[in-house]
């Protein structure tokens, strides 16, 4: 039986590597693509594929939501995170909103194409590196979304009055948020602070 697959990432050149692998496997069809998580979902519930390959970081709606607004409307549906991505917030995100695996980018075409086979049959997919990942960090605190935003702040540079003009907070508050931050990320200083959110997944570079 031929296993259906969608393709979604914002960049062409993606979508066509992975089409050109998946082209080679006799029991592997790609039935269309997508560039954002708005158009994915419109050509799941066109396309019904049996697999879809999606990304995280896309412009209007990206991979997270995207997978989300799938399953509300397919629970049966069997996604795939394919992305550059391996913090456990990244993973811990994903699969929270109903993806059955995780795959970095880089993974071997054989990895990739055994991953679609593996969730095609209903089983979950993650990589050793990515299930270390995830069991290292996952036991942590997350942080609030008002944290996470600060930090952002903080990994641009911006020193505390600056970030209370940002978000509309006095510097006393900012603080405070700052102390909550090192805490849950058991961590001393501003630049640990960054370092470490950026290994994990909780902001990144492009935020």
């Amino acid at each position: 039986m031929t296993i259906r697959v969608l393709t979604v990432d914002d960049h062409a050149v993606v979508r066509a590597g992975v089409d050109a692998i998946l082209a080679t496997e006799a029991d592997l069809e790609v039935v269309g693509g997508a560039r954002d998580g708005n158009e994915a979902l419109a050509r799941y519930l066109e396309l019904r594929p049996d697999v879809v390959l999606m990304d995280l970081r896309m412009p209007n709606l990206d991979g997270v939501a995207a997978i989300r607004a799938i399953r509300s409307e397919d629970p049966t549906a069997r996604i795939i995170a394919l992305t550059m991505y391996e913090g456990d917030m990244d993973i811990h995100r994903a699969l929270s909103a109903g993806a059955c695996g995780y795959l970095l980018k880089g993974a071997p075409a054989t990895e990739l194409v055994g991953a679609i086979r593996t969730a095609a049959a209903g089983r979950r997919v993650l990589s050793g590196d990515v299930a270390r990942a995830l069991a290292e960090f996952t036991p942590r605190r997350d942080l609030s979304a008002r944290e996470v935003e600060v930090l952002r702040l903080v990994a641009k540079g911006l020193r505390n009055d600056d970030i209370a003009r940002v978000i509309g907070r006095t510097t006393g508050t900012v603080k405070v948020h700052v102390k909550n931050i090192f805490a849950k990320l058991t961590v001393d200083d501003r630049t640990e602070a960054v370092t470490l959110a950026l290994q994990r997944g909780i902001i990144h570079l492009d935020d």
